[in-house]
């Protein structure tokens, strides 16, 4: 069972408290020290806490959106798209070869970019709108049988190419909007799907790629489709756009190695301290979702194949003698992106935040979130990813 807080070793002898104080919703990391040692390792290491606790009980469930006064544009699209369905339901079944601005942001949502064909540009001439579609693939575990759909849709509705990302996924691309649905609901139905492919979610959680079969990779591999699923969208906007509300006829094929029943419990599971929403669609997102994009990626000590630094978590495989899985070591707050132009925009390493039992591993991902939901930056965009934020104001 989880626990109310989060308990987790680390190589240094601090703890950390995520503390929301006063009516504002700022953050407060405190440090506390410890000398308490492990028994499972031979050296000594310190005991450390992660817990998201309030000193004003009604700041623990007030997000950014309710603590500013002047929100993005974008944050006001998501509040006002009730859970991802508006304007799309609409804007999908008119004439209209595009959807609108509004559309477009709520598009990504659904694992689609609205974009024109370069092509075909010229001008005076009005854009040839076409939809890029990214698919969700955990682990970047991809079955023949929906590489082969994923080939025929391409052919039959794409621009007849798959391109590879560098989360370890596929897109494809040239799709009109008017054959959008017929593939959607093919990619579903098959097994796969686009959904947590974009927007400002956690986007597809990486692992190391390389096909070795051990218990370490294998536990990689687990894992990420574990904390994919804990930080999926739980809206009924996808089912309801795509397959008019009906359940697919198969579900994505990285859930059938997973138990989606535990998966169920971790969502819902509440601490009390303010991490998730009892009264809400989205247990974890809210209305507003998170500021910007949030990436997770996972691997085993020695192989940075997925550059473990410049993930917003970065967690690494900590196993026993026997093999058995002990926990993680995790990295937090990395990122390489930048904005042109822009200096207040920088990229930025990942710190170490210590190690946490395996028991603990996805109430501290869910706190990790939380924190990222609450406080991050809605007012401008630029500085909305979570370095920014474990920039200012450190871990310890």
């Amino acid at each position: 069972m989880e626990s109310d807080s989060l308990t987790f070793v680390g190589n240094h002898c601090n703890a950390f408290v995520f503390t929301p104080v006063s009516s504002s919703s700022s953050l407060c990391l405190t440090k506390f020290l410890s000398n308490k040692t492990h028994e499972s390792h031979s050296h000594v290491r310190s005991k450390a806490i992660l817990s998201m606790v309030a000193a004003n009980p009604s700041s623990a469930t007030t997000t950014n959106q309710e603590a500013t006064t002047k929100l993005s544009k974008v944050e006001e699209m998501k509040v006002a798209s009730k859970g991802l369905r508006y304007p799309l339901l609409e804007e999908m079944q008119n004439d209209e070869v595009f959807i609108s601005e509004n559309g477009v942001q709520i598009m990504k949502y659904h694992g689609s970019y609205q974009q024109d064909d370069r092509e075909r540009r010229a001008p005076g001439k009005p854009k040839h709108y076409q939809f890029m579609l990214r698919l969700k693939m955990p682990a970047g575990e991809f079955p023949a049988h929906m590489y082969r759909t994923l080939d025929d849709l391409s052919e039959e509705y794409g621009n007849h190419t798959l391109r590879a990302t560098t989360r370890c996924a596929w897109q494809m691309h040239g799709i009109l909007k008017g054959n959008m649905k017929m593939v959607m609901s093919t990619l579903m139905n098959s097994g796969g799907g686009t959904m947590g492919a974009c927007g400002d979610i956690s986007r597809n959680v990486v692992a190391t790629p390389a096909p070795i079969v051990s218990k370490e990779y294998e536990y990689v591999r687990y894992y990420s489709k574990m904390i994919a699923e804990v930080l999926a969208p739980q809206t009924g906007a996808f089912a309801e756009m795509w397959l008019d509300g009906e359940k697919a006829a198969s579900i994505e094929s990285w859930k059938k190695s997973i138990d989606m029943n535990e998966v169920q419990r971790i969502i819902k599971h509440d601490n009390g301290k303010g991490v998730v929403f009892n009264d809400k669609e989205e247990p974890i997102y809210g209305e507003t979702y998170l500021p910007r994009k949030f990436k997770v990626g996972i691997t085993v000590p020695g192989d940075n194949s997925i550059d473990i630094y410049t993930q917003d978590i970065g967690l690494v495989v900590i196993t026993k003698k026997n093999g058995e899985l002990d926990g993680f070591n995790v990295i937090v707050g990395g990122g390489m992106g930048r904005t042109h132009n822009k200096e207040n925009t920088f990229a930025r390493t990942g710190d170490h935040l210590g190690f946490v039992p395996k028991t603990k591993v996805f109430a501290l991902v869910k706190a990790i979130v939380a924190a990222q939901r609450d406080h991050g930056n809605r007012e401008y965009r630029p500085n909305a990813r979570m370095k920014y934020l474990v920039d200012k104001l450190g871990i310890a």
